[in-house]
């Protein structure tokens, strides 16, 4: 049975990375825009990421454009406007898909481990969130809505795991 550890990804800068390097700690993943009504969740995924990291969080982000194309810029397009206007510091992968034939890897095994309304596999818009246990299995997903501060509660379970 896979668990995050096995998977790699492209980060933003475009070098490969195995997620290995996570390994034995709470990860947090998360389809990201720049262009969606809940854009502004990066300013609350980066304060769970400047709170948690020292105890062992990471918030990993991948921008998705499968959603209306609210993520059309490139790399350092995303980059840019992350840093910018939101201060994220914490690691992001380049652009995946998340859903049909070309969906990224992570988001496959995501979606099957943890499914979401009426057992559906099927992401269902940007900002949907996998929390994901130290001994890397996936824990729970949050849909869209979710605003990143509704998190604190599950996010200290798994650190306190």
């Amino acid at each position: 049975m896979p668990v995050l550890q096995d998977f790699s990804a492209t980060t933003l800068s475009g070098a490969p990375q195995t997620l290995d390097e996570y390994a034995g700690q709470v990860v947090l993943v998360v389809n990201t825009a720049s262009q969606c009504g809940y854009t502004p969740q990066y300013d609350g995924l980066e304060a769970l990421w400047q709170e948690y990291r020292d105890q062992g969080l990471v918030v990993l982000g991948f921008p998705c454009n499968q959603f209306g194309g609210q993520e059309p810029g490139d790399a350092e397009d995303i980059g840019e406007f992350c840093r910018v206007n939101h201060g994220v510091t914490f690691p992001l992968f380049d652009k995946v898909e998340v859903n049909g034939p070309d969906a990224h890897p992570i988001f496959e095994w995501l979606a099957t481990e943890a499914r979401g309304a009426f057992g559906s596999r099927k992401i269902k818009w940007n900002f949907t969130k996998f929390l994901v246990g130290r001994d890397g299995r996936v824990i729970t997903r949050f849909g869209s809505s979710t605003k990143p501060e509704k998190l604190t509660g599950a996010i200290e379970k798994a650190l306190a795991a």
